[in-house]
């Protein structure tokens, strides 16, 4: 996970399909008539302060203070952001490009898709930004990515790709969405169709030296089965996967612990950093995805994984009780 990095927006855009796209935003045309203004969507993303329980497990690695940015996707001041920035906070705030700021209530947070509701406490008065289908983007697509901070914080860019992504803390999208050249300021940004829709929520900056730097976002899609539980109950009715505590990074084709949660399930078992996960119950996995969903494929949270961990030059047998990540945070929905 990563923190957001406001940075200049000089520079930040492809100018030719940031123009081309608030043209096509702006037409005078029937259909386009429909279609949000360039300055709706501005205003629609808002600024987000949390404060995190001093006591949380996340305070290490994201600290106690997050900033960010958010989506107004409702009249009533729902605001949708990547978790990360909101995750065990006891109280929120959110900004609005006129400079009004008003405390915001935590309402959901869903560890599977990574994404996180809060509600100002009284509505904003600003136009929400439409939701769009995720599925309909395609590869080559010109897009706005839009952080707080105005239209100064409104940047073209193009989808690279979309595509299976992995993270190292047992984290795992089917289908992620791709965009270059990255935007400073990633953290909950809004992905916005060239029909001015939300596709997206800006989640991390990725690439490196044999990648070209770009964005990931989470897709708009994976929030309405979601929705209505985490209005409700602040999270997913149900079944949770099994959550081990374990960062796993996948390097020259083997799987190695890079840490593990201070106790977390992995840790009252014995698994250690450096060590290598070679299986799971006997199978061993492909890739770093194929291994979440081996270790999903047996049973749900609570339930027992058996791996075999390369451990001090010999491979050993570790059964772990898993349990709810959510259990193990220090949640506090306020709404």
């Amino acid at each position: 996970m990563a923190k957001a990095s406001r940075g200049s927006s000089s520079g930040i855009a492809p100018r030719a399909v940031l123009g081309a796209i608030v043209i096509s935003l702006v037409s005078t045309s029937a259909a386009a008539a429909e279609t949000a203004s360039i300055d709706d969507l501005v205003s629609a993303v808002v600024r987000i302060n949390t404060h995190i329980n001093p006591e949380g497990r996340t305070v290490q690695g994201l600290g106690r203070e997050r900033e960010g940015s958010g989506i107004l996707i409702d009249s009533d001041g729902l605001v949708l952001t990547i978790g990360y920035l909101m995750v065990e906070a006891y109280a929120a705030e959110v900004g609005a490009n006129n400079g009004r700021t008003m405390p915001a209530n935590v309402v959901g947070y869903d560890q599977e898709s990574g994404f996180g509701l809060l509600r100002a406490i009284a509505p904003l008065k600003l136009k929400p930004m439409p939701l769009g289908k995720s599925a309909e983007i395609k590869e080559g697509d010109p897009v706005l990515i839009a952080s707080f901070g105005g239209r100064g914080m409104v940047a073209g860019a193009y989808v690279v790709a979309k595509r299976e992504f992995a993270g190292s803390w047992e984290y795992l999208l089917d289908e992620a969405l791709f965009t270059a050249p990255p935007h400073p300021a990633w953290s909950g940004a809004a992905l916005i169709s060239r029909e001015g829709k939300l596709m997206g929520v800006g989640s991390l900056i990725v690439g490196g030296s044999d990648k070209v730097p770009g964005n990931m976002f989470v897709p708009i899609d994976r929030l309405s089965p979601i929705l209505g539980d985490l209005i409700a109950t602040g999270r997913m009715v149900g079944p949770a996967r099994p959550w081990l505590g374990i960062n796993t990074d996948e390097m020259g084709g083997r799987l190695f612990v890079s840490r593990v949660t201070p106790a977390s399930p992995a840790e009252r078992a014995g698994i250690k950093r450096g060590d290598v996960i070679v299986s799971v119950k006997g199978e061993q996995p492909k890739s770093l995805a194929d291994f979440y969903r081996k270790v999903w494929a047996q049973g749900s949270a609570g339930d027992t994984v058996a791996l075999d961990v390369l451990q001090d030059s010999e491979v050993r047998r570790i059964e772990v009780k898993s349990m709810n990540r959510l259990d193990h945070l220090k949640l506090k929905s306020t709404f």
